[in-house]
């Protein structure tokens, strides 16, 4: 394996700004090389423990790229939630997918743990979505580190100075709206750390098409969603309730209803449409296809109608002709998904970053197109959320613009 000459320039440059700064954050896009640029970097930087956190699925590949590569330097790769396990002394850090600890206004469990035990440690950034719905995302990004370019030692502090605090009204309650930061005064002051690369710059050619197909659910599906808008609350014949009494609680089991599963306040989940998994079946027929689903109960939808051409793990699709099935979430990050044919979302998430990051991972240097299929319910909710998500992902891939570039 051997680094494209933009690797090894970033890399090199990455370096140079960690002896500096102590901190780089490399924002290339997807598909661009992160991993190895990363791994190179911490070789030059001179290296000898590195702990490399990312999430679960992405492990194998990373270490697979670091043996090909032959790194002089001792390498633990773990994902984010085992962490805590693995406590060593450890030279130098990466965190992957960094985005994940711009939780704002109170850091989250991860943030506070690197902070705690690794803050004096060099560290490389990597994320292809820095920011991907508020600039105040930034913030805790980069305070898990003695060496932040912020030094106020709160969100709440910081935010003084950098965001427009606003009130927010939620019909119950009046809550303080943090995600308004001024970039202005946010960018100049980051500059130096980041690095920012494109596919465009790569050389990357692949077009993404995108289709929305309708399905027609079943009769079931359409009383049970009207029913929920209109009483909030619904009993199934076994005693299993629904309930909707609050704005965000009905768009969540309208959510969950429109693709034929519900979750009930006892936890338990239920199926009673497979509509969209059987379309998705016969429409993509001698096809080998990669499938996202948002709720857990619509994986063994698609299981139950797929049998066993249906996997969830990435070597046995990589290595058979079986199609596979990941959690928006969870597989949007850090994979490769280059043997499908198509894309196909079961359902949508409300998260831009996970729709700009999870319908590039067709994408390869070589590939001319990557076509991505949107199964909605005829009439549903979906379509209002794919919406509302493009809106978000117009904010979240302004960092590659050009006239975003100037400052970095």
């Amino acid at each position: 394996m051997k680094l494209r000459d933009y690797q090894k320039e970033i890399s090199q440059q990455a370096a140079e700004t960690l002896k500096k700064l102590g901190i780089v954050y490399l924002s290339m896009e997807v598909r661009t090389g992160k991993t190895l640029t990363a791994l190179n970097a911490a070789y030059l930087y001179g290296a000898k423990k590195v702990l490399f956190l990312t999430k679960k699925k992405a492990i194998k590949g990373i270490e697979d790229d670091y043996k090909k590569m032959g790194f002089s330097y001792s390498l633990k790769v773990i994902n984010n939630e085992s962490a805590h396990k693995f406590i060593d002394n450890y030279d130098f850090i990466i965190s992957d997918e960094h985005h994940r600890n711009g939780a704002f206004p109170k850091a989250n469990n991860m943030t506070k743990f690197i902070k705690k035990n690794y803050s004096n440690l060099p560290m490389i950034f990597l994320s292809g979505t820095p920011h991907p719905e508020s600039y105040s995302q930034i913030y805790h990004q980069f305070w898990l580190s003695k060496r932040s370019p912020f030094k106020e030692t709160t969100f709440y502090k910081w935010a003084k100075e950098y965001v427009d605090v606003k009130d927010r009204h939620l019909g119950y309650a009046v809550v303080k709206d943090y995600s308004n930061a001024f970039i202005s005064k946010i960018k100049p002051i980051i500059v130096p750390y980041m690095i920012t690369y494109t596919q465009n710059e790569a050389g990357f050619k692949t077009e993404v098409k995108e289709r929305v197909l309708y399905v027609k659910m079943s009769d079931l599906t359409y009383k049970l969603a009207d029913k929920l808008s209109k009483d909030k609350f619904i009993v199934s014949k076994d005693g299993k309730e629904i309930i909707a009494d609050t704005a965000v609680k009905e768009m969540q089991k309208l959510h969950q209803i429109y693709s034929g599963t519900v979750l009930f306040e006892s936890k338990e989940s239920r199926i009673f449409d497979t509509s969209k998994a059987d379309f998705i079946k016969e429409h993509f027929k001698g096809k080998k296809i990669a499938i996202f689903y948002k709720f857990k109960a619509e994986y063994q939808t698609l299981k139950n109608v797929f049998k066993d051409q249906l996997t969830d793990k990435l070597d046995v699709f990589d290595s058979t002709d079986k199609n596979i099935a990941l959690q928006i979430v969870s597989g949007s990050e850090g994979i490769s998904l280059k043997n499908a044919d198509y894309l196909v979302y079961y359902n949508i998430d409300f998260s831009s970053k996970n729709y700009w990051q999870s319908r590039d991972r067709l994408t390869t240097m070589d590939r001319k197109s990557n076509e991505v299929f949107w199964i909605f319910a005829q009439n549903g909710i979906e379509e209002k959320i794919y919406k509302k998500v493009l809106q978000k992902k117009s904010y979240t891939t302004s960092v590659f613009k050009k006239d975003s570039l100037s400052l970095f």
